[in-house]
């Protein structure tokens, strides 16, 4: 499963912070606490780059191979950006904000049969919800690939969602689950593992915020831990 991560298992790190516009750019902030945390190196030593097949790569400006380069994933929704990051392997990420949509009709046109007959049985009031919880994680998942949704992605067949961990149908070693982060926000996680993964969820609502944990946090097999008000610039070698 390749080296744990700095706290001794192997653990998906995700951090959320608010995307004004605005600079510095948040993602670029966020992607450097991922190496800083994960790559024991000061932020002055990390590059943002890509790796192959254009998959974002945080690594030390020192190993032009990215041979101790830090798998990374980057997702946006309104006034939002999310970073995964986890140096034991592939990872994916994906968010979306809570909103009114046709959600059978969109399955209908995108997803397999076996998943829109799963939504056209779930409650009427969460049906939104329910197809986001989809929608994410197959984003996750092809990120995790490194293919997207590209070549009928929205048609790969996915887990029911929710915690924990739910092995992907047809895909060895690959998981996906959906951390709660609260509010109007559906988040989902994939990773290619053949062991425990933890996850943990960085909060970084803004600048000045100060760290807050949740006192709230359901124990579940898939441990959240939030935090907030991250920090920290390095190079960026391309668009991420």
């Amino acid at each position: 499963m390749g080296q744990l991560t700095a706290s001794g298992r192997d653990t998906a790190y995700v951090w959320v912070g608010r995307d004004t516009g605005g600079q510095p750019d948040p993602t670029a902030e966020l992607l450097c606490q991922a190496g800083r945390l994960l790559l024991d190196r000061p932020r002055a030593e990390l590059v943002l780059t890509h790796g192959p097949g254009g998959r974002p790569l945080v690594r030390a400006s020192d190993d032009p191979a990215g041979s101790v380069g830090l798998p990374v994933s980057v997702s946006r929704t309104a006034g939002l950006v999310v970073v995964a990051a986890r140096r034991a392997g592939a990872i994916g990420v994906d968010v979306e904000r809570v909103r009114p949509l046709p959600a059978l009709a969109l399955a209908r046109r995108w997803f397999p049969p076996a998943e829109l007959t799963w939504l056209a049985d779930r409650p009427e009031a969460g049906r939104a919800v329910d197809f986001l919880r989809l929608w994410t994680a197959k984003e996750a998942v092809g990120k995790a690939l490194g293919q997207g949704l590209r070549g009928g992605g929205l048609r790969r067949e996915m887990p029911p969602p929710g915690l924990p961990w739910r092995p992907v149908p047809g895909a060895e070693a690959l998981w996906v689950g959906h951390p709660e982060l609260g509010g109007d926000l559906v988040l989902a996680v994939a990773v290619h593992a053949t062991g425990q993964v933890d996850v943990e969820v960085v909060q970084r609502p803004g600048h000045g915020v100060a760290a807050v944990r949740s006192a709230s946090v359901e124990r579940t097999s898939l441990p959240v831990v939030v935090r907030g008000n991250w920090s920290s610039r390095c190079s960026t070698r391309g668009r991420l």
